[in-house]
């Protein structure tokens, strides 16, 4: 039985988590939230789960590192100055961050890269995604994940190629292009299509988030895998063995 800790308990993904790791049989270690003792979880935990902010992830990170603890950071609006830290932290522990939890959306993104490094960029390839009205980041990070598995299936720089926040006269389309496009609104859990466009024809590779149990589900497998593995980055299809 593995003792799972939960950084972000509060918050709507900590809650399901709470039901995720009892369902899976496993033990929950506690939950903390701002101003709680991280440490003491830690050292309590075989494995913590980080659905809180970017703001602390820092000191997480630091505690994870002091204690020897893995962690999955499922946490979105990460900036790059955090993917540094993530890549520091995992010399000493491993670390599985991901945009998604969802098994499912793992799945898309082996798609979406399978697609995108067979077809030219005579195809474009538009993200579109909506989440609920309360969601704080855009392109939400599953989005980015897409847009990510895209890019490297045509080999070329994400930051350099997306198109984004298209208003008035923007100008051709740029060829070989990542255009993203974000809704919001609702109680929309995460709805997320990726499009393949060409001149006579398109492809769409779709999924729909019903709730939030499914990336809390995916969340535990992956902390249960990541407490096993050596110090190092993972990511979901690692979990997946894709």
């Amino acid at each position: 039985m593995t003792k799972i800790g939960i950084i972000g308990s509060k918050g709507r993904m900590g809650q399901a988590l709470v039901d995720a790791i009892a369902e899976a049989g496993h033990q929950l270690a506690g939950g903390v939230d701002k101003g709680d003792d991280v440490a003491a979880l830690i050292t309590a935990s075989d494995v913590l789960v980080d659905f809180s902010s970017p703001q602390a992830l820092e000191a997480t990170l630091l505690a994870c590192i002091a204690a020897k603890k893995p962690v999955v950071i499922g946490t979105t609006g990460l900036e790059e100055r955090h993917h540094y830290l993530i890549d520091d932290a995992a010399a000493d522990v491993a670390v599985l961050q991901t945009g998604n939890t969802s098994l499912g959306v793992t799945m898309l993104a082996a798609l979406v890269h399978e697609a995108a490094s067979r077809l030219g960029d005579d195809w474009d390839i538009e993200i579109v995604e909506m989440h609920h009205r309360m969601k704080v980041d855009a392109p939400s990070g599953t989005a980015k994940l897409l847009g990510e598995a895209a890019a490297k299936g045509r080999h070329i720089d994400l930051t350099a190629n997306s198109e984004r926040g298209r208003d008035g006269i923007t100008g051709a389309r740029k060829t070989g292009a990542i255009g993203f496009a974000s809704l919001r609104g609702g109680t929309v859990a995460g709805d997320h299509s990726v499009i393949f466009a060409s001149n006579e024809e398109s492809i769409t590779l779709s999924h729909r988030a019903e709730n939030r149990a499914i990336f809390a589900r995916g969340a535990v497998k992956a902390a249960i895998w990541l407490a096993a593995q050596k110090p190092g980055r993972y990511t979901m299809p690692d979990v997946l063995g894709l």
